[in-house]
């Protein structure tokens, strides 16, 4: 039986990257052999989420990163994750520490810093990396400083959490920089958040997420024209949107109150398609869109309104080549009254091409009796069928 200790430092190491970083260094003790294979670990994580919750205990964690991570070896280091919850962490070591990766040519980088006061800034190389493949940024007091010399040729994902942005040109700045981007991710909740206007410019992007809760959203340009997957998520009173066309758009997941006209012209070659309404009146220019979805053959349909029968005998009738269709419809089952929708002609996909339906929170309003009535008397291809009550409210 081979012994441990005569074992490759090679394979030592892959060992080693089992284990959390903290422990991987505590193994130094054990004899002159171990003392500093750690430093070549290609991986770090240093995260104080289970260090108690007191000042002496964050001031050691933080001298001890202070003291180790200069040590480290390796040429490249694929991974760094810093994530700090406790407020007593200065910040200004995180600009240390986040510098001294860039110098190793760090390729993965993701921070969270979840504390209360200072900003955290961090240091101008990170914005001219040349190895940089993501970077994940999260926490309030992060701040997006971007250089004018901002350079990331390498950098493909991208996700923003909640961070400040030091003005209004941040972002765009940034992004004009990232010339092979693929997927980027930007979620904002915070009412002194000081963008007003997302601007994503990004001809190489495939993937965008989008989301904003629990403030007054100011506006968006999207320009994205090799755009896969889009993800927007926005229940502001009011925004303005300037989207255009995606025509590689196969997969969207849209939430919002309003600015339907917009988006469905900008996502007509979708192929599946999750929409979240939370609105009781939709605006009538929405039923005049001449948007025909001809890709469209999933769709999942879900909304808070008084009136969704005549968004959805709508939406049917603009995608001739739907398959699925799942709906969930959340109203005041009060308001049995409504104004019956009047069908003109059957949806083509209802006579040719669906073949699944499913039907959640079904209260058995006028409504939804109506629309099933119309639904089975012309879904002539269907082979799946489901229907769930809502037995919390029957």
């Amino acid at each position: 039986m081979v012994r441990i200790s005569e074992l490759s430092d090679e394979l030592l190491i892959k060992i080693l990257s089992f284990l959390p970083t903290k422990s991987a260094v505590s193994t130094g003790i054990l004899s002159k052999q171990w003392e500093f294979l750690w430093t070549w670990l290609p991986k770090l994580e240093f995260d104080d989420y289970f260090i108690t919750d007191d000042p002496d205990s964050t001031l050691r964690f933080q001298e001890f990163i202070n003291k180790k991570l200069p040590l480290h070896r390796a040429p490249v280091i694929e991974s760094l994750v810093l994530r700090f919850c406790h407020c007593t962490l200065q910040p200004e070591n995180i600009k240390l520490w986040v510098g001294i990766a860039v110098s190793r040519f760090v390729r993965e980088l993701s921070i969270g810093y979840f504390c209360s006061g200072s900003d955290v800034p961090l240091p101008s190389s990170l914005y001219t990396s040349d190895s940089l493949t993501t970077m994940k940024l999260e926490g309030s007091k992060i701040v997006l400083d971007v250089p004018p010399a901002v350079c990331l040729p390498s950098l493909k994902t991208l996700k923003l959490g909640r961070v400040t942005y030091s003005n209004e040109d941040s972002l765009g700045l940034l992004l004009s920089q990232c010339l092979v981007l693929e997927d980027l991710c930007v979620v904002r909740d915070r009412h002194e958040d000081n963008l007003i206007e997302v601007v994503v410019n990004v001809p190489s992007l495939q993937r965008l997420t989008l989301e904003v809760y629990q403030r007054s959203s100011g506006g968006y340009v999207i320009v994205t024209p090799s755009l896969k997957y889009f993800k927007f998520v926005d229940f502001s009173e009011t925004f303005s949107c300037l989207i255009e066309h995606i025509p590689k758009l196969e997969e969207a997941d849209i939430r919002v109150c309003q600015e339907f006209e917009t988006l469905l012209k900008s996502i007509a070659s979708v192929r599946l398609l999750s929409v979240l309404a939370l609105c009781n009146n939709p605006e009538e220019s929405v039923y005049s869109v001449s948007t025909i979805f001809n890709q469209l053959e999933h769709l999942k349909f879900g909304i808070y309104s008084d009136d969704w029968s005549k968004l959805l005998i709508w939406l049917l009738g603009n995608s001739p080549k739907l398959r699925v269709l799942n709906i969930s419809i959340d109203h005041d089952p009060e308001l049995d009254v409504y104004e019956p929708v009047t069908w003109s002609s059957v949806p083509e996909c209802l006579l040719k091409t669906l073949e699944t339906f499913e039907f959640k929170d079904y209260m058995a309003t006028q409504e939804e009796r109506d629309f099933l009535s119309f639904f089975f008397k012309h879904a002539c291809c269907l082979t799946s069928t489901s229907i769930f009550h809502n037995v919390c409210d029957m």
